[in-house]
């Protein structure tokens, strides 16, 4: 985790101190649990409780006894032995390292989902707000970054709100599929320990229990969880790209606000760069680079083996922090970006009329023109225009084989501009349920 993309709040979930406190939650609990089954006393599940509830434990000190065990678990319970006393030879009875650390794991990337979800929530917000602030604002549509044919703005931001609503939509299940608890012991059997144990856990820290373990969860779920995480990256770098290439010198159809003291270049003054939607691009590659290794966790030896561990040690926190940090920072772009209507219609109008091709074409194959016929007349009197040589309207008018299918007023009618417009309440009731 790097503090220049962090947010407090997701970077808590992954420290040491919220780790070692699940840590005890999840020994705790299921102390509790052997406790209500007769395992252990319940004189000293209580115990454990008083004592670890409000207790600090000792990062350094934890840290120290594991520099001799070599196993951070061990280490943990030793140190969680030094604050409880005698009573904690009752913890930990029947488990394994994996129960705790990857029922810990999926605690914390459900804590994560619940920030994301909320980010994406917000980011909606923004694309919302906006998209009906622009849902009549004509601009060109391209394609392979050619001018095309007239769309909105509004329905530009529409189409990243209906992404953006499936991504929420593939957070939530993502946070279900990974929020399951192990608390199975070696191998998964439950051998020494009552899976109703597992069952008290999972329910005490908001969990379902997992079906089979074999001593570690499986890890498909893991792997669908941060393949989300890299599906939700590639729709903003994709807003982020739309942006970038709208704020060009030669389009500048809209950009990123620009504040008062802010600097574009350490060299030319006059810069105004789109930074922020350059750096949320950058950040959504490193959350797609961390989907490879969270797939290839999947393939574990036989019932457990440690090879997914430094793997998850790293890209648990770094994808949910860069992902958090990036879905607020294109939140705060969408909500202050600066829209430039003005431009958007001078470069709709640059190719002379030519964007309503389409229409001419059609208007001439209703005309009775076979459709290669209409093609050829329309495209002899576009590629003129294309050069610079000439209006499209004018030139239509003066064709005589166009002339002989359409009158001078169904020419001029195809170049109406809002007929492009006439189904955006249509388009806005599906994506916003409301036009």
């Amino acid at each position: 985790m790097i503090p220049r993309y962090s947010r407090p709040a997701m970077t808590a979930i992954w420290s040491p101190e919220s780790r070692f406190r699940i840590w005890f939650e999840i020994e705790a609990h299921a102390t509790s649990a052997l406790a209500e089954i007769g395992v252990v006393p319940r004189a000293a599940a209580d115990k454990v409780w008083e004592k670890g509830r409000d207790a600090v434990f000792d990062v350094a000190r934890i840290d120290e006894i594991e520099a001799v065990t070599k196993h951070d678990v061990i280490a943990f319970l030793t140190h969680l032995a030094e604050i409880v006393g005698p009573e904690a030879r009752f913890v930990h009875q029947g488990m394994t390292s994996s129960d705790v650390l990857d029922t810990c794991l999926n605690v914390q990337l459900v804590r994560a989902a619940d920030i994301l979800i909320a980010d994406v929530d917000a980011l909606l917000a923004a694309l919302e707000r906006r998209a009906f602030e622009h849902k009549h604002t004509p601009t060109i549509g391209r394609s392979h970054g050619i001018h095309a044919e007239p769309v909105t703005f509004g329905l530009k931001l529409a189409q990243a709100h209906a992404e953006f609503a499936r991504n929420r939509a593939r957070l939530v299940a993502a946070r279900e599929e990974v929020a399951t608890c192990a608390i199975s012991g070696a191998v998964g059997t439950f051998a020494n320990i009552d899976p109703r144990v597992e069952e008290y856990v999972a329910r005490k820290m908001g969990l379902s229990p997992e079906p089979v373990s074999t001593q570690v969860i499986p890890r498909d779920r893991h792997a669908q969880f941060f393949a989300t995480l890299g599906v939700v990256a590639s729709s903003l770098e994709r807003l982020a790209i739309e942006i970038r290439h709208l704020q060009r010198t030669e389009v500048l159809e809209a950009e990123e606000y620009f504040s008062e003291g802010q600097k574009g270049s350490s060299a030319m003054p006059h810069k105004r760069n789109p930074v922020l939607t350059e750096n949320v691009t950058g950040l959504a590659r490193m959350v797609r680079g961390y989907v490879v290794p969270a797939l290839e966790n999947v393939a574990l030896w036989h019932e457990r083996d440690i090879s997914h561990s430094s793997v998850e040690r790293m890209i648990g926190p770094d994808a949910t922090v860069t992902l958090d940090f990036a879905l607020a920072r294109m939140t705060g772009v969408i909500d202050k970006l600066l829209v430039y209507p003005a431009t958007m219609q001078k470069n709709l109008d640059r190719l002379g009329g030519l964007v309503h091709s389409q229409r001419v074409l059609l208007a001439l194959t209703q005309a009775g023109l076979s459709r290669e016929d209409a093609y050829r007349l329309v495209q002899r009197n576009a590629m003129p225009v294309w050069r610079g040589e000439g209006d499209f309207l004018a030139l239509l008018k003066a064709d005589a084989e166009v002339t002989r299918a359409l009158t001078p007023e169904q020419i001029e009618a195809c170049f109406d501009l809002g007929y492009h417009f006439k189904h955006v309440d249509t388009i806005f009731t599906r994506v916003f349920g409301r036009a």
